[in-house]
């Protein structure tokens, strides 16, 4: 039952038009306009040229999307009260949330590929190919805390609130973490801010293959330990609500 659910999952998130507009169409035009304004700029702090960075961010800011995104059918299945009939079926609560992670991550993938083909293609990006899977993989691999928080947040708001309060998250941690704009154009305070950011260090992942890549451990500590904080979360606000059945 838990293999059905996740297929079940997964189509329907194909199938809404949101999905292919925010994870697809806006980081990828987005790329687009911003290489092209920077073509042939240089970054200061790194030497590399603006639209190789540019790709890292908008990578991450497409699967950022796609991973918050989980929310709004999470919310929408505890207003109507499909979560609480799911609870009495023999699909488990582990087999709920890990179908509604898995869905996130399965749709990430192509998400972060179409702004990396983008590069590629359109750009002239060039990139050995264990820097494209570092690229592409490692943005993917980081996602996961990010559709934690998406179901968290689907498991706090209402159906009506919810893609307010996600798209809202969404913009916060892509332009204060860097994915959304550059980190390297903020004045010197904000970049200490942005630091803190957990998207600050999925941008990071991207810029990675790019330029000097010691800091990919320490992202990748930071994305794990927000994602045992944010499993955590998830897990106490679902067995709080299944006390309420």
């Amino acid at each position: 039952m838990s293999t059905g659910f996740l297929k079940l999952e997964v189509k329907r998130v194909i199938r809404a038009r949101k999905f292919w507009i925010g994870a697809f169409l806006f980081p990828t035009l987005l790329y687009l306009m911003q290489a092209n304004l920077f073509r042939g700029e240089v970054v200061e702090r790194t030497g590399i040229d603006f639209s190789e960075h540019l790709l890292g961010g908008l990578a991450a800011f497409g699967a950022l999307f796609v991973a918050l995104n989980v929310g709004s059918r999470v919310a929408i299945e505890r207003s109507t009260g499909w979560q609480r009939q799911l609870r009495i079926t023999p699909l488990s609560p582990t087999a709920y949330l890990t179908a509604k992670l898995a869905a996130a991550m399965v749709v990430a993938f192509p998400a972060i590929t179409a702004v990396a083909l983008t590069g590629a293609l359109l750009q002239g990006v060039k990139l050995p190919l264990g820097g494209w899977l570092l690229l592409v993989l490692g943005v993917w691999l980081g996602t996961l805390p990010f559709a934690l928080l998406g179901v968290l947040i689907g498991q706090i708001a209402t159906a009506e609130s919810v893609q307010v309060l996600t798209s809202v998250t969404h913009l916060l941690l892509g332009a204060i973490g860097g994915a959304l704009f550059p980190a390297v154009a903020f004045p010197e305070w904000l970049q200490a801010v942005s630091a803190v950011v957990p998207s600050h260090w999925l941008a990071e992942i991207g810029h990675s293959p790019f330029e000097d890549n010691s800091r990919l451990g320490l992202a990748a500590l930071v994305l794990a330990g927000w994602t045992v904080v944010l499993g955590g979360a998830v897990t106490l606000r679902y067995l709080k609500d299944s006390a309420r059945v």
